[in-house]
């Protein structure tokens, strides 16, 4: 009988040990190697929607820029310049997306006296890089391009910063944890705790609801990867920064949901500003109320006088 006990404790311990195992490898092949969208997909849905204005871009005075990353790879970036100005703003994209989806910023921030920069995340668009991070490495990739943006513009350039979703966490994780050197910040639908945020992903999409699976996941991830979720977590750091920082989120959001980044607001010092549009599902806070959008921003930059500079 003792015996028998033992062997079944044994293989029931192997099968457990062996779907942790398979859970931790599918997930963290899920992130890492998260399905992009097609180049040719996203350059069309903001052609057709307007959003992308084809005659302007082929038009507007533009430099194209590889900028070496401390990562150990290079990054694609455009810098748009349809202004005889210093001032630019760095626009970071979210995951699965490239930097054709940024475009639709620039046109906002010309208006407002900016030049823009776009660029590829790791491992999207044109940029290289083995995986996605959610802001871990691609911290370190904004670092570079801000360098690169500030050697072209000058030491008394204005330089901002607009992220979105991932892009938007990325930038709170720079400005936090690396350097707070831009003038300003927009932080679009962050996520505030990204082990919060692949807990909520993995209760929605599958039949887990143990934090064990989430361990055993960081576990997985610290060894493929280097890092673990704990060290992608923007308000562990937001309170670190100085600088102005404008929070938008979108109160349809189902996907980040709106409390995230009202948690990043209320940890964050003053000067901050927060906006929560009515409109919106994940990420179209600007394709859903364009022109508010757009005053907002305008009334951020006004009252903490960086416009007309």
């Amino acid at each position: 009988m003792k015996k028998r006990i033992i062997i079944w404790t044994s293989i029931f311990t192997s099968v457990l040990t062996a779907a942790a195992t398979i859970f931790g490898f599918v997930l963290t092949n899920r992130l890492m190697y998260m399905k992009k969208k097609e180049d040719d997909f996203i350059l069309n849905r903001e052609i057709t929607s307007k959003r992308l204005d084809e005659v302007w871009y082929g038009g507007v005075n533009k430099t194209e820029k590889w900028i070496e990353s401390k990562n150990g790879y290079s990054l694609k970036a455009v810098f748009v310049e349809p202004l005889k100005t210093k001032n630019y703003v760095i626009i970071c994209h979210g995951v699965t997306e490239n930097k054709i989806n940024s475009l639709r910023f620039v046109r906002m921030f010309e208006k407002l006296g900016f030049n823009s920069v776009v660029y590829d995340h790791r491992r999207h668009g044109d940029s290289g890089g083995k995986t996605t991070s959610f802001g871990f490495y691609e911290k370190i990739d904004l670092q570079a391009i801000v360098e690169a943006v500030r050697k072209r513009a000058g030491e008394n350039a204005i330089i901002g910063i607009h992220g979105e979703s991932m892009g938007a966490a990325t930038t709170i994780l720079y400005a936090g944890s690396i350097q707070d050197d831009a003038d300003f910040y927009i932080s679009d639908c962050s996520f505030s705790n990204f082990e919060e945020q692949v807990y909520n992903i993995m209760r929605q999409t599958t039949p887990l609801r143990s934090s064990l699976a989430i361990r055993f996941a960081n576990l997985f991830l610290k060894m493929r990867d280097g890092y673990t979720f704990n060290l992608v977590s923007p308000i562990d750091v937001v309170d670190h920064i100085e600088k102005p920082v404008l929070f938008i989120h979108s109160l349809q959001d189902d996907f980040i949901l709106p409390k995230m980044t009202e948690e990043l607001y209320e940890k964050k010092k003053e000067p901050k500003t927060l906006k929560l549009f009515e409109i919106g599902a994940h990420a179209k806070s600007f394709n859903e109320n364009s022109e508010e959008y757009e005053q907002v921003v305008a009334d951020f930059l006004q009252q903490n006088n960086l416009l007309n500079k």
